[in-house]
């Protein structure tokens, strides 16, 4: 990892989504990465995702639907195109948080229980 790297875990989940589901995704995706230093979700998601990165003690940013909608995504779901206008709500959020020239790290992950979603992106450093 370059140092100073930025590492974005990306997440989209559905209403109701627990936070164990959240975690369960998180470890998934992050095996064999970087440590995460960001938490990214779309921008009125974010009031569920935070307690996940007040537990983390990790910084958390909502990304406009602007924003997912302007990064391409390795992997598409109907329900997020049909929903957000994006293949992958995790991936997109994870790119856009992690800056210009950040690259995919993880495509997409799913917990079990099919209620979240997380992609890890690594941003360029300044």
């Amino acid at each position: 990892m370059e140092r100073g790297a930025v590492i974005v875990a990306g997440f989209g989940f559905r209403s109701g989504v627990s936070l164990s589901s959240l975690r369960e995704v998180f470890a998934l995706a992050g095996q064999g990465h970087p440590p995460v230093t960001h938490l990214a979700t779309a921008q009125d998601k974010v009031a569920a995702l935070a307690p996940l990165a007040q537990a983390l003690g990790l910084p958390l940013t909502g990304v406009t639907p602007e924003a997912l909608a302007a990064v391409p995504t390795a992997t598409r779901s109907v329900a997020s195109l049909t929903a957000r206008g994006v293949g992958s709500v995790a991936e997109a959020s994870a790119v856009a948080a992690a800056g210009a020239g950040a690259r995919l790290l993880t495509p997409r992950r799913i917990s079990s229980d099919r209620m979240a979603t997380c992609a890890i992106a690594q941003g360029v450093p300044t």
